[in-house]
């Protein structure tokens, strides 16, 4: 079988780790799960964006002033 992110995991492990997952949260839970989890990597990828911004603007400026 293929392995999942070169972990050396397989499908069979993958469901396992799903089950335990499945039987200590419950199935209500884990959408909620998902979702905080979801708001999170939304929230670090505006922030990634913003820094990248943020330097991009910079070396704007630096050009600017090397031209004046």
């Amino acid at each position: 079988m293929t392995t999942l992110l070169l972990l050396g995991i397989g499908m069979q492990e993958v469901l396992l780790i799903g089950l335990i997952f499945l039987l200590l949260f419950g199935g209500k839970k884990i959408p909620e799960l998902m979702k905080g989890l979801g708001k999170g990597v939304k929230s670090f990828k505006d922030g990634v964006k913003g820094i990248e911004d943020d330097i991009e603007m910079s070396d704007k400026e630096n050009k600017d002033k090397k031209a004046q």
